[in-house]
């Protein structure tokens, strides 16, 4: 049985120094290292901004990001990266490359898990990069554990790569464009 949650009580702010975590497990070893140990190295060398999300003092997810990009390099062709680009810009928008923001990083507390905290942590990232275009960022994009994909999926993320045979991530994408007028 899935815990209910009274997300009115959930707030997400910027990972700071001090902030106490320790109790933290989503049961992925390489993600609690990361909140526990390596995100304030990251932010400190201006690659990646991690957030928590708490209800009342207990830290129940994280995510983390940067700044990225979907270009040509992303596809095994050219015709690909057009077949793409085709369906979303018109002629004078095509470039080699579009802006996006990066998921680094995305957990939930095993304790948390199945709550549905996950879809709104993500709808606030979409909403977070669509409210007063802070940025120009036209995509959501993620290297998604395998086990991870079902969930990005249902977040209406799309495959980057029909055909990618990585063993362990896939790259997915979410369009921006597709969400600014839910908002």
């Amino acid at each position: 049985m899935n815990k209910i949650i009274d997300f009115s009580q959930l707030t997400i702010r910027r990972l700071e120094e001090g902030d106490n975590i320790e109790s933290f497990n989503c049961g992925d070893t390489d993600l609690n290292d990361f909140i526990l140990n390596e995100a304030p190295l990251y932010y400190n060398t201006l690659l990646a901004v991690s957030y928590i999300a708490k209800i009342s003092d207990k830290v129940v997810a994280y995510f983390s990001l940067a700044n990225d990009r979907v270009s040509l390099g992303d596809f095994e062709s050219k015709t690909d990266f057009n077949k793409f680009r085709k369906h979303r810009f018109v002629n004078e928008k095509r470039l080699k490359s579009y802006p996006a923001v990066k998921v680094c990083r995305f957990a939930v507390d095993e304790n948390y898990a199945g709550t549905g905290i996950g879809t709104v942590l993500m709808d606030f990232i979409k909403a977070y990069f669509l409210q007063n275009n802070k940025t120009g960022c036209r995509f959501v994009t993620v290297d998604a554990y395998i086990k991870a994909v079902p969930f990005y999926e249902r977040n209406s993320f799309l495959p980057l790569l029909p055909n990618d045979d990585d063993e362990h991530t896939r790259l997915y994408y979410f369009d921006l464009f597709d969400y600014k007028d839910i908002l």
